[in-house]
């Protein structure tokens, strides 16, 4: 299982190229709505406040890779994950227009109270999953995939016994995604032709680095030796200095996906739907996309899992991470607008 998620994580860099053809469908009818703890998306039939089917939404893969992995990247000098997921609140106070209902019933509240109360609620529960999370980074003080892929990759490959490079704990060969480089490989014209030098050892088809001029170039995808991977991130922060699991991204945005479910009565993004639009040469590790890529969420929820799974995109976690967080998360949550209920009600006071 650990070799098989570095090579997922491979896998993910290895479609982070612009120049490929291949889409994917990003809409609410065929992304989101999995089961808690998975990636089973079964996509939402219909918008539940319009009745009417979910439009497709088809983007290119190579840049919907990179757009995720940046969109919800939250690194140095940024709003951070919990800073995200309160931007996020306050794109949905807007768009409930007024209408602020606690729990999604009763009579409307002050704008004020509705504030207070939200902010309370959600970034006691950000404190509260960054607890939980580091609790366990500390605890299981897990690896990252640079480290995994890199120290595999340099030991050899685990697949053929009575092939080249062979070591027990080398990552596992997989056809046109880890390979070892061979002389016919490496040969003029050749897949491996820029890796001549190291027969023998192993490459991987991944990301190729943060280009000399990221304004108006891209790194693109290649061949390259496995020890010289790296995830889609800036140079200068090539990947969290903590531990890998579980993710904090997954853990904080379920987290805040719970509350806003609870405050706002509704699991769903107010109209049904959740739109955020990446304009078009705006990334920042490189030159893109070519177009505008609009992310869109069904619910909160579906768009917490998104920024769970843009982390393998960007290389910076593996499956296992994700998914466990996500669970931590969702825990989370639920407790942290409990306890904040009990302050809003007075019930709190029947603890002193």
């Amino acid at each position: 299982a650990f070799k098989d998620a570095a090579v997922e994580v491979i896998g993910y860099s290895a479609v982070l190229d612009p120049e490929t053809t291949e889409t994917v469908d990003i809409g609410p009818a065929s992304t989101g709505n999995a089961a808690l703890g998975t990636y089973d998306d079964r996509g939402h039939a219909e918008n539940p406040v319009t009745g009417e089917p979910y439009e497709p939404n088809e983007v290119a893969l190579g840049d919907y890779g990179r757009v995720v992995a940046e969109y919800w990247a939250d690194g140095p000098s940024s709003e951070t994950p919990p800073g995200h997921w309160n931007t996020i609140a306050n794109a949905v106070t807007d768009g409930l227009e007024g209408d602020l209902r606690l729990r999604g019933d009763g009579a409307a509240v002050d704008p004020l109270e509705w504030d207070v109360k939200l902010y309370l609620a959600l970034n006691g529960g950000m404190h509260d999953a960054a607890v939980a999370a580091w609790g366990s980074k500390r605890f299981y003080d897990y690896t990252r995939p640079i480290s995994m892929i890199r120290y595999m990759g340099g030991l050899g490959q685990s697949s053929d016994p009575d092939g080249v490079a062979h070591h027990p704990d080398g990552l596992p060969l997989e056809s046109g995604l880890v390979e070892v480089i061979t002389e016919e490989s490496a040969a003029p014209g050749e897949r491996h032709e820029a890796l001549a030098e190291h027969v023998g050892e192993v490459a991987v088809l991944s990301w190729l680095g943060t280009p000399d001029f990221p304004d108006v170039q891209v790194g693109g995808v290649g061949w390259i030796l496995a020890v010289d991977w790296v995830p889609y991130q800036l140079s200068t922060f090539v990947t969290p200095a903590f531990a890998g699991y579980v993710s904090g991204h997954s853990t904080f945005s379920r987290t805040g996906a719970e509350v806003l479910t609870a405050m706002t009565g509704s699991e769903y993004f107010p109209g049904g739907l959740g739109e955020w639009t990446i304009p078009a040469g705006s990334l920042e590790f490189e030159a893109g996309p070519d177009e505008d890529i609009t992310l869109q969420w069904a619910t909160y929820a579906d768009a917490a899992d998104e920024a769970g799974i843009s982390r393998l995109y960007g290389g910076i976690h593996v499956w296992a991470d994700d998914l466990r967080g996500r669970v931590v998360g969702a825990e989370t949550g639920r407790g942290a607008w409990a306890l904040a209920r009990r302050y809003f009600d007075g019930s709190i006071d029947d603890e002193r």
